[in-house]
């Protein structure tokens, strides 16, 4: 039989982690600023950026996809209705706390890192809003826009007494090129990761036995539970949810761990 070369060069990128999330991820750095140019996803509904609903900090995820944001049946979800429906208020609190939080995703390439070609940013709903308002403003328009975008000078800082950085986007100048040398750009148009590729969806019973232990106060997760019945619901101890749910100090902070994966 013959060698697949393309197969062992994905195979040697694997083991030196040339295609591991951390290469394939950009965040902008406290205190830094970055000058970057924004693209759009092909085939999106006609939305230039993609979402994503994850559940975090329960026990030591930083971040589980939601499955029932692709149609699969969800545990969690499951949960969060049979504790709204319960009524109490202890219920609600624990719900609340499992509610999914989105992220949203744009393909990305950092001015000056040009040589690392098209990167994806993950950003939380006020730098999505920002960049939408900016996309509506007449005087701006598509900024992903190949040949009339814009770049985005993206600034990061930390106020005294503030617990998380704040992230700031401002589109730069006049309308230019994504790249002058239009076979580059079209590299990089063609080129964009892939978002399926980044994260793991986990199975219903994957998933189930993770809630089941967060729950219980157990976080081992070495076992994969094989009851397909609805989550138990049982009340946590108060100092462990506690834990759990404090273990980051921001939805930022959570993903980056799981980015850093």
């Amino acid at each position: 039989m013959a060698i697949d070369f393309d197969a062992i060069r994905n195979k040697l990128n694997q083991l030196s982690g040339n295609n591991s999330r951390r290469n394939t991820m950009w965040r902008p750095e406290e205190g830094g600023e970055a000058t970057v140019r924004l693209m759009s996803f092909p085939d999106n509904d006609g939305q230039p950026f993609k979402e994503l609903w994850f559940y975090y900090n329960i026990g030591n995820n930083p971040g589980l996809l939601a499955p029932y944001q692709f149609g699969k049946p969800d545990p969690i979800k499951e949960l969060i209705n049979k504790l709204r429906d319960e009524g109490s208020k202890e219920s609600y609190e624990l719900a609340k706390k499992l509610y999914p939080k989105m992220r949203s995703y744009a393909p990305v390439v950092v001015r000056g890192e040009e040589d690392k070609g098209v990167r994806l940013w993950s950003f939380g709903k006020t730098v999505y809003q920002s960049l939408l308002n900016i996309m509506l403003d007449e005087d701006y328009g598509d900024i992903t826009d190949p040949f009339e975008g814009r770049d985005v000078k993206v600034t990061c800082t930390k106020a005294p007494g503030r617990q998380w950085a704040t992230t700031e986007v401002r589109p730069r100048g006049k309308q230019g090129l994504l790249n002058e040398d239009k076979k580059q750009a079209k590299v990089w148009l063609d080129s964009m990761p892939n978002l399926d590729d980044m994260y793991e969806l986990k199975s219903y019973d994957e998933l189930e036995k993770i809630v089941n232990d967060w729950l219980n106060g157990d976080d081992v997760t070495d076992n994969i539970g094989t009851s397909r019945s609805p989550a138990i619901v049982s009340q946590p101890k108060v100092n462990e949810t506690s834990s759990a749910t404090t273990k980051y100090a921001s939805l930022d902070d959570a993903f980056a761990d799981l980015e850093d994966l």
